[in-house]
């Protein structure tokens, strides 16, 4: 539940990677709970903002198109803003994997962009979404989240004297966000074919509301320089996808 004396009646936010999953469903619930003076959805698509307008309206909504690797831009988009979630990542292993420059860029450069920008406008409070991977990582894309926490824990000592706090919020798996793997089976499904990279491997499950008032909840409650780690359910891969396709044929791949 989010703490009741935390308020964000009246407040300018932003979220950067205002357009995916996260941010479609942050968005639809800050405007369910609260009355903010501004909501700035930051991403770089065009279209899914285009669709955003069309489902939510404008006002208190902005959209900024902008990519957390230009700071110019964030720095613009954080104009008097009070809190920042940022949700922008590459997140796919796959992706960062075949493009590790990429991936450094948007993950880590993108999060020291978001720090500048944050002390240089005076934002009151930045919390960035990070994931169970970060923990010793064997992927690049954990690699590049945890460079992000790195960054933004000890970016409360970097702003010096300026009183903007920063923290991270780490949850797991979002069930049936884009790309994942649940969508995956189910397609694979019809083919009476599912692959698994690998039987041994666990996923720590969240649904988006649970994802959406974790990160409002840590929000309210940082004070800057936290990991906030929930406690989530966990499953094997393996009993999913039986559970999901029990009649089609496991690969391990």
């Amino acid at each position: 539940m989010v703490n009741t004396t935390f308020n964000l009646d009246d407040k300018n936010i932003l979220v950067t990677g205002g357009t995916g999953s996260f941010g479609r469903k942050f968005v639809e619930i800050v405007l369910r709970q609260f009355s903010p003076k501004r909501l700035i959805v930051f991403s770089r698509d065009e279209l899914k903002q285009s669709d955003m307008r069309s489902k939510f309206g404008g006002a208190p909504l902005r959209y900024f198109i902008g990519d957390v690797r230009d700071k110019d831009r964030l720095e613009r988009a954080m104009s008097e803003v009070d809190f920042v979630v940022h949700a922008a990542a590459m997140k796919q292993v796959p992706a960062c994997e075949y493009n590790p420059s990429e991936a450094i860029m948007t993950n880590v450069i993108g999060a020291q962009n978001v720090i500048d920008a944050a002390i240089s406008q005076g934002v009151e409070k930045v919390i960035s979404l990070s994931t169970d991977k970060a923990v010793n990582p064997i992927n690049l894309y954990g690699a590049t989240k945890l460079c992000a926490e790195k960054l933004f824990v000890n970016a409360n000592a970097y702003s010096g004297t300026g009183n903007t706090r920063f923290g991270c919020a780490r949850y797991g798996n979002v069930v049936g966000s884009r790309g994942s793997v649940v969508p995956l089976f189910l397609s694979q499904r019809e083919d009476g074919k599912v692959t698994v990279t690998d039987e041994r491997m666990t996923r720590f499950w969240i649904t988006l509301q649970q994802g959406v008032q974790f990160v409002i909840r840590c929000l309210a409650e940082m004070q800057g320089g936290e990991v906030f780690v929930p406690k989530i359910p966990s499953m094997k891969i393996i009993d999913l996808a039986k559970t999901i396709a029990p009649e089609s044929k496991m690969e391990i791949i």
